[in-house]
């Protein structure tokens, strides 16, 4: 099994300190960072938008990937994808014509990724998964930091493992929220190839590359 990656998102970073944080998250062995950006229509709170990931742009050499909770994501993935953007998440929910928008993020010039909402069937994305980078399971219900993770995730984390072997993908497995060191090794044993972490990296009351550390090492990989 390949090593676990780790995306702090930073959502949960101070914003004061937001290019001390990103300098000490990359240092600290993050792969790559997780922005989340809400609408307060698609999810019922509003963060972000494509100055912070321009902000960062020049902060970091690592990936930075776009998580569009937001409704008909395909209106702003030029305005990401030109802050510097290097993949774009949708939603199945979000977005009417979703190979369309797949499409475009790929024509742009970056990595496409697709997610779901918890309560969301997983048949949803099978025709997709062909076309995707990355595929997404929410582990919370989309919206705020610091939820607990959703026990039922991981049978889904499992069964997403399933249809991506199943068709040969090598697309990014990766799982968002209420990810903790308490449950990283059992997320991982699902098939999870990726982590994002927002309060477990930002807020856990240690030095964020401790905390990196912490959940790397839980799930089992180095």
């Amino acid at each position: 099994m390949p090593d676990v990656s780790i995306a702090p998102s930073i959502l949960s970073a101070d914003f004061a300190r937001l290019g001390e944080q990103v300098r000490e998250a990359e240092q600290g062995g993050a792969d790559w960072f997780h922005v989340d950006v809400m609408d307060g229509h698609f999810v019922p709170n509003i963060s972000l938008g494509p100055l912070i990931v321009a902000a960062m742009r020049p902060l970091t050499r690592l990936p930075i990937e776009v998580h569009l909770m937001i409704e008909r994501p395909e209106r702003y993935l030029s305005e990401f994808i030109n802050a510097g953007a290097d993949r774009v998440i949708v939603h199945v929910e979000a977005s009417v014509h979703l190979h369309r928008a797949i499409q475009a993020i790929k024509e742009l010039g970056a990595q496409a990724g697709v997610t779901l909402n918890p309560a969301t069937p997983l048949v949803m994305l099978a025709d997709i998964l062909p076309e995707v980078d990355l595929a997404m399971i929410m582990s919370v219900n989309p919206g705020f930091s610091g939820q607990r993770y959703i026990p039922a995730s991981t049978t889904r984390v499992r069964r997403l493992r399933e249809m991506l072997d199943g068709i040969g993908s090598p697309a990014l497995l990766s799982v968002d929220g209420g990810v903790t060191p308490e449950n990283a090794a059992e997320i991982a044993a699902a098939g999870a190839t990726a982590l994002v972490a927002a309060s477990a990296i930002f807020n856990a009351g240690a030095p964020i590359a401790q905390n990196i550390a912490r959940l790397r090492s839980a799930a089992g990989r180095r």
